[in-house]
């Protein structure tokens, strides 16, 4: 492998000597009327949120009269924008004046270094920026170990040509992501209007009824560490609870007495859903062992085990459609209250005709699950790619 020292004409400089680095700072929020000005002003946040690497028009403006006592600079066109706190790493090239708050900085590159380039070697560089932050609460890159940050710089038009380089292919692994992204879709789709026109046509015998005519259901309980008696146990919170399927990744730990088990678990076959959080989502426990399961989740029991995944699907279905929010409360924070589901209509069809349409979307489900698994792994490898091109650019061997 060639290092980048000893490449002819390139030469290694602090990030310091190569660029201006500037702060951000608060807009005066004292005056009237900040907002809705000409000034963009852009967060962390708005910046986790941009598709392409250019700030577009949908980031905040602020007056002038927002600038009044700021310590925020305005930074000229081309400058590279970083996020050095919460998180560090999301990066963006302005093409109108900007300013940013305190969680940014404002990266101006000299006349001997390419903004692209600057922006493609930061990207390269995230991690060793992460490693660079300090703080307990959160981690923040201060601007002087920043400024120390050593780049390597070729020839500017040696730079212009791994930049063109650097576009093409991303440009293609872009386009390969899409594509992908775009059959994992047309899945969805095809399931969704599977369902849709399964509901929209019934057939021959079949019948409304309400959850509460066929089945049981109750809450779990509430999480209060100061009257909580009993031993600690796993309980899942309605964060844990995804459309058909669990987030065990982060379970909770609550305190149950030997008496609350029969009330507050959820066995195999038992069908959960959201009383709150994201009311109505919903999934079959297929675990082996029981669950404890906190007030937030609703632990449906149905009469015939046959209706569990019947209704699982008109459930997801009614999300989809909007047809569920009639049945939430709530301003604000929406819930799908114990009465709201105990009168929520249900059609049903006869039995036989159940199993062949559960059986059908089953094989509709297993297909999409399985082009989820493929765009996963092919984002995963598409990422990896990037990051070997990235990482090829820099050791000089593109």
């Amino acid at each position: 492998m060639r290092k980048v020292g000893k490449l002819e004409g390139w030469k290694v400089e602090r990030l310091g000597d190569v660029c201006e680095i500037f702060n951000g700072g608060t807009p005066d929020t004292k005056v009237p009327k900040f907002w809705g000005g000409d000034i963009l002003w852009i967060t962390p946040k708005d910046m986790g949120k941009l598709e392409s690497i250019y700030v577009d028009d949908t980031a905040r403006k602020i007056t002038d009269a927002g600038m009044k006592n700021s310590s925020a600079k305005i930074l000229p066109v081309n400058s590279v924008i970083l996020s050095s706190r919460a998180p560090i790493g999301h990066l963006a090239i302005n093409t109108k004046e900007i300013t940013t708050n305190q969680g940014c900085k404002g990266i101006v590159p000299k006349k001997e270094l390419s903004t692209l380039f600057l922006y493609y070697f930061l990207e390269n560089s995230v991690e060793l920026l992460n490693n660079l932050g300090s703080g307990t609460t959160f981690k923040e890159l201060s601007g002087s170990k920043l400024a120390e940050v050593q780049i390597p710089i070729p020839p500017l038009p040696e730079q212009q040509r791994i930049v063109s380089v650097l576009d093409e292919a991303f440009a293609s692994i872009v386009q390969a992501k899409s594509n992908a992204e775009r059959n994992l879709v047309n899945a969805r789709e095809l399931f969704d209007a599977t369902l849709q026109e399964i509901f929209t046509k019934r057939g021959k015998g079949w019948e409304d009824k309400t959850v509460g005519d066929v089945s049981t259901h109750s809450l779990g309980k509430m999480l209060d560490k100061q009257k909580n008696r009993g031993n600690f146990q796993k309980y899942l919170r309605n964060i844990n609870v995804r459309w058909f399927d669990f987030d065990l990744s982060d379970v909770g730990e609550m305190r149950f007495l030997d008496d609350e088990k029969e009330k507050y678990t959820a066995i195999k076959g038992d069908l959960l859903i959201c009383e709150g959080g994201y009311p109505g989502r919903a999934a079959i426990w297929q675990e082996d062992y029981p669950i404890f399961f906190q007030k937030a989740i609703h632990r449906v029991r149905f009469h015939k085990p046959e209706y569990t995944k019947w209704f699982l699907y008109f459930l997801y279905l009614s999300d989809i459609n909007g047809n569920l929010k009639k049945y939430l409360t709530g301003t604000g924070i929406q819930h799908f209250t114990g009465q709201a589901l105990d009168r929520f209509v249900l059609p049903i069809a006869p039995l036989a005709e159940q199993r062949a349409i559960v059986g059908r979307l089953e094989a509709l489900s297993a297909e999409t699950g399985r082009l989820e698994e493929i765009y996963q792994r092919k984002v995963e490898s598409l990422e990896e790619l990037k990051r070997s091109v990235l990482g090829k650019a820099f050791e000089g061997e593109l």
